[in-house]
């Protein structure tokens, strides 16, 4: 599975981001999917996932009610929406699949990993 992120750029505090992750095969309708994010000097953190029919959504605490996540399995993509973007949320964000169709929430449990796509917010 090669995965593809877009979608970042600068954007305003209190603005909206919608992030993409575009997959290379089929068996994306099996995987479950993640979104994860790095600020600099910092560790990557999980940031939400979606099991592999979207019947189920989780996020960090952190960006519950602003970030969304959904997925297009006849399109092979998965989303994430980002609203009230604040300067925090600064980071390189990270689409993963993993052979799990319920993922948790460690890095550990993904296997693919897209390149990143870069996210600021100014002030």
């Amino acid at each position: 599975v090669q995965l593809q992120a877009s979608g970042g750029g600068l954007v305003q505090a209190g603005g909206s981001l919608r992030l993409s992750c575009a997959a290379s095969r089929r068996m994306f309708s099996n995987n479950g999917m993640g979104w994860f994010r790095q600020a600099p000097g910092k560790e990557r953190e999980f940031v939400g996932g979606i099991t592999w029919n979207g019947s189920g959504t989780y996020y960090a605490d952190s960006v519950k009610g602003r970030f969304t996540i959904s997925r297009d399995n006849a399109n092979n993509a998965v989303y994430l929406q980002i609203n009230s973007l604040k300067p925090e949320d600064t980071a390189v964000y990270y689409c993963a699949a993993s052979r799990k169709a319920v993922p948790g929430t460690g890095a550990n449990d993904y296997n693919y990993w897209s390149q990143g796509t870069q996210v600021t917010v100014s002030s």
